[in-house]
């Protein structure tokens, strides 16, 4: 695809990045969408890395984007290893299966090694991630919080290979998306942009059995 351009988010990019996640994510993981209110408020929250936040263009027009929080990794003697998460990543509809999602990704994680970054974890749909280099979260023995658990849904990306090294590790997030769980808030926000008709998708009860299942063995 020709007039491509990877560049940071700028704050004249806001509404129009809203705007593009919310027709991304619409009806995906639930009737409607939170994904835009989580952006919009984001930005605002010191976990928040304004420099892993990128849009892509193509003749000028934003058609992509992917922004990142600050998460960690806490081994069995209370060690604490600052890594990344991304997240919404959002490619236009129009635009999507045309591998520009991976074009975000791979430039993004570039930049984060050199910020010193070495490990990405994302919650997300498996078929989704494991062509980029993500692998289920118990092959690097990742458990999610305190709990021991290891969902199917929770991937793990190690930007340089075998930085994990083994070891136990609980997987601690940032607290960023829990503005979503107001769901007035979310409603509000979401008033301010046309209205879009709420219902259900088969993609909604996929993301459901991931986000509820776990990896045992």
């Amino acid at each position: 695809m020709n007039n491509l351009k990877i560049r940071l988010e700028e704050e004249k990019d806001y509404k129009a990045v809203e705007e593009l996640t919310r027709e991304a994510f619409w009806n995906v993981y639930k009737p409607g969408a939170d994904e835009h209110y989580y952006v919009h408020m984001m930005r605002s929250h010191p976990d928040f890395i304004p420099s892993l936040a990128f849009v892509l263009e193509k003749d000028g027009e934003i058609i992509g984007n992917i922004m990142y929080t600050k998460a960690w990794l806490e081994d069995e003697d209370g060690n604490r290893k600052e890594i990344l998460s991304f997240g919404p990543l959002c490619v236009a509809p129009a635009y999507q299966r045309q591998k520009l999602g991976k074009l975000l990704i791979e430039h993004s994680f570039a930049v984060a090694k050199e910020m010193g970054y070495d490990v990405n974890i994302n919650f997300g749909n498996p078929g989704n991630y494991v062509g980029r280099g993500f692998v289920s979260c118990k092959k690097k023995n990742v458990s999610f919080m305190a709990d021991g658990n290891f969902p199917t849904a929770l991937l793990v990306c190690e930007l340089i290979p075998g930085v994990l090294d083994g070891r136990k590790w609980m997987y601690i997030p940032s607290s960023a998306a829990d503005c979503c769980d107001d769901s007035a808030a979310v409603e509000a926000f979401d008033s301010l942009f046309p209205t879009k008709e709420k219902k259900w998708m088969p993609s909604q009860e996929e993301f459901y059995i991931y986000s509820h299942s776990s990896v045992v063995r």
